[in-house]
């Protein structure tokens, strides 16, 4: 599935968001989408599935406008999971996941969106609470269900806001990994907006810096997740290792002072606990 974006820009009112956005990514990848708060990430995304209407640029999905697209015919194609949603349906977690199957619905076809609904529940480890009511659940299980409607909807782009919110580090550890199982064995493009910078580096095929309502950097993690990337986007210094080829960062406190280096940049001349601890005389 190939997604294009092309001179995308939006605006709230008066107040610019997006700025000559263009992306062009296609293929079975997970995709994480990294950035401050208020940058325009979710924005990004509710341009692409047509919850915002961009005021400039185009989103082809294989090379069709989606302006052109009817509500109906786009949610056969892309998926989107919102951000913790507030939902709380009166209804059991089958019948909840099973409204995502209202885009394939048709007459007969119940058995079958019954059966992905059984699938997909045990996919992502939840497969026991299928009978319980959706509005008793815990807000990491609410989450995993979220999930789980998004992808019974058998999408060829899954969207998904921070999906990994309100989970615990073992969880969103394993839900991310599921996301980029799930993108090579059903051959769907991923697109999550992420905070966590090292889970998403250690998943992601590909990794997309949001800066100031623009599109930073774009590439492969190693290529994105860089000292100077981290320090000019977040304003924060780190230090980037590698693990398996994959960036980690270590942030620094901002109040410890950094070490100081001769002109060659080789030796420390001062470190951190001299400059802390130096008394004048």
């Amino acid at each position: 599935m190939h997604l294009k974006i092309d001179g995308l820009e939006f605006s709230y009112a008066s107040v610019p968001v997006l700025n000559d956005i263009a992306i062009d990514i296609s293929g079975n990848e997970l995709v994480s989408i990294l950035g401050p708060n208020g940058v325009g990430k979710s924005t990004l995304i509710h341009c692409i599935n047509k919850i915002l209407q961009p005021t400039a640029g185009t989103v082809l999905i294989e090379s069709k406008d989606v302006k052109e697209m009817s509500i109906k015919e786009l949610a056969k194609i892309v998926g989107y999971v919102p951000c913790a949603s507030k939902d709380a349906f009166p209804m059991t977690v089958v019948d909840t996941v099973l409204m995502g199957r209202h885009p394939h619905s048709k007459w007969g076809s119940l058995d079958n969106d019954l059966e992905q609904v059984y699938k997909t529940l045990k996919l992502m480890g939840v497969e026991e609470l299928a009978m319980r009511p959706f509005n008793e659940l815990s807000a990491g299980q609410h989450q995993k269900i979220m999930l789980a409607r998004g992808i019974v909807q058998e999408p060829k782009i899954l969207l998904l806001d921070e999906p990994t919110s309100n989970l615990d580090i073992k969880h969103q550890v394993e839900v991310t990994r599921i996301l980029r199982d799930l993108s090579r064995k059903n051959n769907i493009l991923v697109i999550m907006i992420s905070h966590d910078i090292n889970i998403a580096s250690k998943y992601s095929d590909k990794m997309i810096l949001m800066h100031k309502g623009e599109i930073f950097s774009v590439g492969e993690p190693r290529e994105v997740i860089t000292e100077e990337n981290l320090r000019t986007v977040y304003g924060v210094n780190a230090k980037v290792v590698f693990d398996d080829d994959r960036p980690h960062v270590i942030l620094k406190d901002p109040e410890t002072p950094s070490p100081v280096f001769d002109e060659d940049n080789k030796n420390v001349v001062i470190c951190p606990e001299s400059i802390v601890t130096a008394q004048p005389t």
